[in-house]
């Protein structure tokens, strides 16, 4: 008897949004999916229809059968988990396998809230209350890492590098975080790869599509 056909995803899009990075996750691990597009501008994801989906009112959100899952580094460790074939996380047991979910959570706990608390001139709280202490402190941990490259995880590409090239790419274009040699060379190195470049060119056609 034949296996069932597992669910396709279903993922909640908008473009210019952080679930760009999501996009571009699906191009690198060279999958289809059911695309549901988001117009941020007429205020779709603050609809009824969506807020059934995910209550927050974020993208990215992606369901695959009966489960739901928000918050993009979730995203990304549940899709790279699902598709073992595209190589994009180490599987369990594997050694880097720590290190790439390190990276992976850091980005939403301690990378995202320092960077904001930076840019809306907020001081930290408390280091014993602070979900990452201090800011310099949160970026050297980072770059230190990134300093032993090419990758976060050395020579092995993940889809950490997904995320957070995707992320420093708008970061660094909007002055939220320094533009140092070493992380621009990182963003060139990911947002250069085949598959980032086609999710950004599909991202700025449906854009353009909505702005018309």
């Amino acid at each position: 008897m034949s296996q069932p056909t597992p669910p396709r995803v279903s993922f909640f899009h908008a473009p210019q949004s952080r679930s760009g990075a999501t996009r571009a996750l699906f191009e690198e691990l060279g999958v289809d999916c059911d695309l549901h597009v988001l117009n941020l501008k007429a205020g779709d994801t603050r609809k009824p229809e969506y807020l059934a989906v995910n209550p927050m009112g974020k993208v990215p959100a992606i369901r695959h059968g009966d489960a739901l899952i928000t918050e993009q580094p979730a995203v990304f460790i549940y899709l790279a988990d699902l598709y073992p074939e595209a190589a994009l996380a180490p599987p369990i047991g594997d050694p880097l396998r720590g290190p790439y979910l390190r990276w992976m959570v850091y980005y939403g706990s301690c990378f995202e809230p320092a960077v904001i608390d930076r840019h809306m001139q907020r001081e930290p709280a408390h280091p014993s209350t602070s979900p990452y202490g201090d800011y310099d402190t949160m970026l050297n941990t980072f770059t230190d890492q990134l300093a032993r490259g090419p990758y976060l995880l050395g020579e092995t590409f993940s889809a950490a590098d997904v995320l957070w090239g995707t992320a420093l790419n708008w970061m660094t274009r909007f002055k939220l975080v320094p533009s140092l040699p070493l992380i621009l060379a990182y963003v060139e190195r990911v947002t250069s790869r085949p598959a980032m470049r086609r999710a950004a060119a599909l991202d700025a056609e449906l854009a353009s599509t909505q702005g018309a």
